[in-house]
């Protein structure tokens, strides 16, 4: 095992980045940061970040770069990510997010950021026929169903399927996310820290792939340094 990693995941809907994350951040042994997992828990616990951003969310609004910036400064800064690094899912989103990022991870460096591809034909499939966790927002679908039908295997919540996951909906997520994304992809292949890899196969398989690149990249780019 490779001690610990700096990485940011990036991905469309449907790509499979939430459960690579986790099996990414098992497999280094760092913690798995996702801004949308703390601002929903934020949310149900009735924190004050929570009343922050379901404002944003009730008018329509995205929520400020000053806001998440501060709450993802607050995690970078505690213990367990200090040492061995960690697996960032949903930030950064713009290239002005990436470039405080870097600020904020000194006087360290990430090691990689992986943008997991898989073609809109596929996503379309995959999210017309997933369903999620309203509590945990654990993602299913027909081959990884929860053990007990409408029941969520991690916290017992109820599994259903999202109203927002038709066609027309996921064609303008997907479009948004693309024009988005697409400057801060640029942004850090012109670093040479981007690694692209395909996640269309089996869960298994593309969990292995993505080790397998990372294990090659990491091991050279640390022995580079030594």
């Amino acid at each position: 095992m490779i001690p610990g990693a700096r990485l940011v995941m990036l991905g469309k809907q449907g790509a499979g980045k939430g459960t690579q994350c986790v099996r990414l951040s098992r497999h280094y042994v760092v913690p798995h940061i996702s801004t949308g997992d703390m601002f929903r828990a934020s949310i149900r616990t009735g924190t004050r970040l929570g009343v922050q951003v379901q404002s944003y969310i009730d008018s329509g609004n995205l929520i400020p770069d000053d806001l998440v910036i501060s709450v993802i400064a607050d995690r970078l800064s505690q213990p367990d990510t200090l040492g061995r690094g960690f697996v960032l899912d949903g930030f950064p989103r713009t290239v002005p997010q990436a470039e405080r990022l870097g600020d904020l991870v000194r006087p360290h460096h990430l090691d990689l950021v992986v943008n997991i591809t898989v073609p809109t034909s596929l996503v379309l499939e995959r999210l017309a026929t997933r369903m999620v966790c309203v509590d945990c927002q654990t993602n299913y679908s027909p081959e990884q169903s929860p053990k007990v039908q409408g029941v969520c295997d991690v916290c017992g919540g109820e599994v259903i399927h999202r109203k927002d996951d038709n066609e027309e909906a996921i064609r303008r997520r997907l479009e948004l996310y693309e024009t988005q994304t697409q400057p801060l992809i640029d942004y850090y292949s012109d670093r040479g820290i981007l690694l692209e890899v395909d996640g269309v196969g089996p869960v298994d398989d593309v969990t292995l792939r993505l080790i397998q690149n990372l294990d090659e990249y990491l091991v050279k780019g640390r022995t580079h340094e030594s």
